[in-house]
């Protein structure tokens, strides 16, 4: 595939992550090359998406709509939420707006845009070049049971594992299984496509899965 190009919107973008380490390296990279390498940063991604992984596309102005009601005291910010990613990840990077963090030996990343009030954790999974129509049908059909509040999603010909949510209502817990749950459905892509949080029928896979998020819930309890 060939080099990544970017509008001036997305250097503005890059010009926000650039601290991220590996980012600017990694950009000159095509998709193969950065899917194929554990040792890139996973905030390369980003300039080869579109800007609007980092923000929800403007609505048209249709009058103002009603805020939601949220205490002030329980409203996600960004400070809390480095205080939680943290605690999950004490060696994670930031640049105050985005984290990288690695969970169960899966970077993931954690994109947030407070104007537009919304997060996203995700992580890649495959290019979708060499995809079937029958893979391609079984993640919508695993979007439907399994993957709970996590979710497969394709954009630039990636196959992701993402969890989004809007950033102010979004609770500890929330977050956290959230995060479990995208690295259960990218680490299950294949075989049982599931998040992991609420399993269906016997076996081991679902407690295995289960407990991963339970780890993960124990270390943010003090948050």
């Amino acid at each position: 595939m060939g080099q990544a190009t970017g509008t001036r919107e997305d250097h503005v973008l890059l010009s926000a992550v650039a601290p991220v380490r590996g980012l600017w390296q990694a950009c000159k990279m095509s998709w193969k090359d950065v899917l194929m390498s554990r040792h890139v940063s996973l905030a390369a991604f980003l300039c080869l998406l579109p800007i609007g992984l980092s923000a929800q596309e403007t609505a048209p102005e249709t009058g103002p709509a009603p805020a939601p009601e949220i205490h002030s005291d329980a409203a996600m910010t960004l400070e809390r939420l480095d205080n939680i990613l943290r605690a999950l990840d004490p060696e994670m990077q930031s640049n105050g707006s985005m984290w990288q963090l690695t969970v169960n030996e899966v970077q993931v990343l954690i994109v947030t845009d407070v104007q537009a009030d919304r997060m996203r954790a995700i992580t890649p999974v495959r290019q979708t070049d060499g995809m079937t129509p029958e893979e391609i049908k079984r993640v919508m059909q695993a979007n439907f049971d399994t993957a709970l509040d996590a979710r497969y999603a394709i954009a630039k010909d990636i196959l992701w594992s993402a969890f989004i949510h809007p950033l102010a209502p979004l609770e500890k817990d929330q977050l956290i299984s959230g995060i479990g749950q995208v690295v259960n459905l990218a680490e299950s892509y294949g075989t049982l496509y599931s998040g992991g949080a609420l399993q269906y029928g016997g076996g081991d896979s679902g407690a295995l899965q289960r407990a991963l998020i339970d780890d993960l819930l124990r270390r943010g309890e003090e948050i």
